[in-house]
């Protein structure tokens, strides 16, 4: 058995910045996803009593903007991925799935899609996961496959050896996690899943350079970026939508499309009055096969 090593530290942010959404923003809410604070509360700063909140990198002003940007891609994608399941797709395949929690909150909707779900991340990771999930009685059901893989192995072999089907068209989601992986790495990645069977789609986010930010956002990536290091997982690579779009044609997609954060604005926060607002600094590229 993998020794549980428990999620990344991104991975918990990610997870509470979603529930801080609940509890520091007003309605509408862009997606409501607090299972991912449940699966992280005894670590997450105090157990039941929680004192989570309290933690400099859940500062609710100073995370607005970033805070916005990562509930709006998670919500993008799981719009992306009952679409394609509404016009038959039947495979979505989560990789460095870290606390993503579609399988437990969408449920219903997966079961009546006829929806296979694969998640993919280290195996610690995956066995925590595996445990959280059966303590807080959620499960793992038979149409959700938590898959341990090597991404410095063959991580793909393992994920067919899954069940997961190459000839058949599948929706893959990579969010936050290009700016962890080499060029190299991304392009790797990307032929994989241009390999896939047509009809297939990948929506993966990307870090725009830091000078294509917003002034006012540019600081706070850059202490992101300085954090990131000291924790031993640094951002490797930046890139302008053009370069992105480039690197998936280059893999072989056939139509790729620059979601900006512009149209997810208008998309998800058109009809609010707090101000709130992703930022351009994290946005997303759809590539189809």
């Amino acid at each position: 058995m993998p020794t549980e090593t428990g999620p990344d530290h991104t991975a918990v942010r990610t997870a509470l910045w979603r529930a801080l959404h609940l509890r520091a923003d007003p309605p509408p809410y862009v997606i409501e996803d607090e299972v991912g604070l449940r699966l992280t509360e005894p670590d997450a700063g105090g157990g039941a009593g929680g004192g989570w909140w309290a933690r400099p990198d859940m500062d609710v002003e100073g995370t607005r903007r970033t805070r916005a940007s990562i509930v709006a891609r998670a919500r993008f994608v799981e719009d992306l991925v009952l679409a394609e399941a509404g016009r038959g797709v039947d495979q979505y395949l989560v990789l460095g799935a870290g606390l993503d929690t579609f399988a437990q909150r969408r449920a219903a909707d997966a079961v009546a899609a006829g929806l296979r779900v694969f998640e993919a991340d280290r195996a610690g990771a995956v066995a925590w996961k595996r445990r959280r999930l059966t303590e807080l009685g959620y499960g793992v059901p038979d149409w959700l496959a938590l898959v341990p893989v090597d991404f410095e192995g063959d991580w793909w072999g393992q994920l067919v050896a899954a069940g997961i089907d190459p000839g058949r068209p599948a929706v893959v989601a990579s969010a936050g996690v290009t700016m962890y992986l080499t060029e190299d790495a991304i392009a790797a990645t990307f032929r994989h899943i241009a390999a896939l069977a047509p009809g297939s789609t990948l929506v993966t986010t990307f870090l725009r350079p830091i000078e294509d930010v917003e002034p006012d956002q540019q600081e706070q990536l850059r202490v992101a970026q300085r954090g990131a290091r000291a924790s031993g997982t640094p951002f490797l690579s930046f890139y302008t939508p053009e370069r992105m779009a480039a690197l998936a044609r280059e893999a072989g997609f056939r139509d790729t499309r620059h979601v900006p954060a512009g149209e997810l604005a208008d998309r998800y926060f058109a009809d609010r009055t707090d101000g709130l607002r992703p930022s351009r600094g994290e946005e997303l590229l759809v590539a189809t096969t």
